[in-house]
């Protein structure tokens, strides 16, 4: 159940910290697993800049604004967690206590096996759903960061859920995958910018 509240409702002031999750390395790139770079690489584009080392935080940052240029604009610090998908909180806690990011401020770009192949689903706040980056992420900071949700759909047969995620996408899925992707980064936008139920009547299909 997605978790609504009127304090939710309406973008919340201050920078907002925007984390991709996956793992680093070449050989993960075009894995499930790491959709949320392939979505943080995308904004990062958006707004100009190339990720980068950030100090003795073990992640890469790139920071500016989303939005349209004008007071509905908003100051993000986008991220990518260099420390593996399942050590994800550690590296994010420092950035949010290095740019003193409040919770209610922060975005988790992740994969979902339940939701279907490149469905969008929005929420604040919940269970970590098996999700090792997510749950290193709560045990981190707590539960009450915004998370979008990019669908990858459950493994074929009796394929394992590890071996699933650390696939790349198959032929078929990249065939949408740019797309789906463009629009994971629009959603993301519309979060930060209109707030969460605003972003929800929009993207949640």
């Amino acid at each position: 159940m997605d978790v609504t509240t009127p304090a939710a409702a309406a973008p919340a002031g201050g920078p907002w910290l925007i984390a991709g999750l996956g793992n680093p390395g070449p050989e993960y790139a075009m894995n499930r697993h790491n959709v949320g770079f392939m979505v943080a690489d995308l904004l990062a584009g958006r707004i100009g800049g190339k990720f980068k080392r950030a100090g003795k935080a073990q992640a890469q940052v790139v920071e500016g604004r989303l939005g349209a240029p004008g007071p509905g604009s908003r100051r993000v610090i986008l991220a990518k967690p260099m420390s593996y998908m399942n050590l994800s909180g550690g590296p994010l806690n420092a950035l949010r206590d290095f740019y003193k990011v409040p919770v209610a401020n922060i975005v988790a770009i992740h994969d979902e096996l339940d939701i279907d192949y490149g469905v969008l689903r929005l929420k604040l706040g919940g269970g970590d759903n098996g999700h090792n980056g997510l749950k290193s992420m709560t045990k981190s900071m707590g539960a009450d960061y915004h998370r979008v949700r990019f669908g990858i759909g459950r493994p074929p047969g009796r394929m394992q859920v590890a071996d699933f995620v650390l696939k790349d996408f198959s032929s078929a899925e990249r065939k949408e995958l740019d797309y789906l992707v463009d629009r994971a980064a629009d959603a993301v936008e519309a979060l930060v910018t209109e707030g969460l139920e605003r972003a929800q009547s929009s993207y949640n299909s």
